[in-house]
């Protein structure tokens, strides 16, 4: 849907780290907006727009407190309208447990809901070793969900694993996020065999139960292994069985068949409801010549059957 709004929103050290990281993937496709207190957290390579949580540019932060975040993020409500004024698709990463992201992204999605906007957040809790932080981010998170149409617990346990497997800092590695939130802006925004827009992606996350976000890259010919990949994401809970919704893009090299195609898809829909409203779109790009990358939106979980 090439008319479509999307912004990608950065809230706190980390969530504006993994934004910008995302950013220089998806180019001029999004918009980006990073808000933190820390001034030196919102600095980015690229062109964005910058909210500093403070009375001041040298302020002290938020003070691990959310609701002085929370506080201080109602106070841009008018410079967020402003942002959020052409806006359809409001893609979310934070950090919970300290008093910028515990605090403002919450509000952030409320404010992004208020206009219309579909909102996905994709939100990190601390690790296990951190149980007051843990106690903090459980509750923003809470908020969190009531204001966003799709929210993930990114676990950061399994996030800092994942990167020490592949030899890099979990805080600047996180490629989960920078390929999940690629994938999500290319279905959104690109042209393809079976194209997609935001009211298909409405469509799916409307649906009532848990939601879930999947991502994952391989062998066109190995689409189990594919579906497997995906499903050991760094996330806490990964709801597939029985879901009720299931909005898949498959992307793949210009050589990708019909058969490698259906092959993909049925791995991840064959444990939905049996009832489920399935709807696929399906690009071919040079640039993932002999592999398939696939990008799921679950809905409709853990429902009664």
């Amino acid at each position: 849907m090439k008319d479509a709004s999307l912004l990608l929103v950065g809230v706190g050290g980390l969530g504006c780290t993994w934004a910008n990281r995302a950013k220089t993937r998806c180019g001029t496709n999004v918009d980006l907006l990073l808000i933190d207190a820390d001034p030196s957290g919102v600095d980015s390579p690229t062109q964005a727009h910058v909210l500093t949580l403070g009375d001041s540019p040298d302020s002290s932060g938020c003070a691990s407190l959310p609701e002085l975040g929370e506080q201080r993020m109602r106070n841009l409500t008018q410079f967020v309208n402003r942002v959020l004024e052409p806006v359809e698709l409001v893609i979310l990463l934070t950090a919970l447990g300290g008093g910028s992201g515990s605090g403002a992204a919450p509000d952030m999605a409320r404010q992004a809901k208020r206009r219309g906007a579909l909102v996905l957040s994709i939100a990190a809790l601390p690790f296990d070793a951190q149980p007051s932080r843990r106690q903090v981010a459980e509750e923003a998170c809470v908020k969190l969900e009531k204001y966003s149409d799709v929210c993930v617990r990114l676990s950061l346990d399994r996030l800092a694993w994942q990167a020490r497997e592949r030899g890099v800092d979990w805080r600047l590695g996180a490629a989960w996020i920078e390929e999940l939130v690629e994938g999500l802006v290319t279905t959104i925004s690109k042209i393809g065999l079976i194209n997609l827009d935001l009211m298909d992606l409405r469509s799916i996350v409307q649906k009532d139960g848990r939601s879930t976000l999947l991502v994952a890259e391989g062998d066109p010919d190995s689409p189990m292994l594919i579906f497997q990949n995906a499903v050991r994401a760094p996330l806490y809970d990964v709801q597939i069985q029985g879901a009720r919704g299931c909005l898949i893009q498959v992307e793949g090299g210009i050589g990708m068949t019909i058969q490698q195609l259906e092959a993909v898809a049925s791995a991840f829909t064959s444990g939905l409801h049996r009832d489920a409203q399935v709807i696929l779109g399906a690009r071919t790009t040079s640039e993932l010549e002999g592999k398939i990358r696939v990008v799921a939106v679950i809905s409709g979980a853990g429902l009664p059957s």
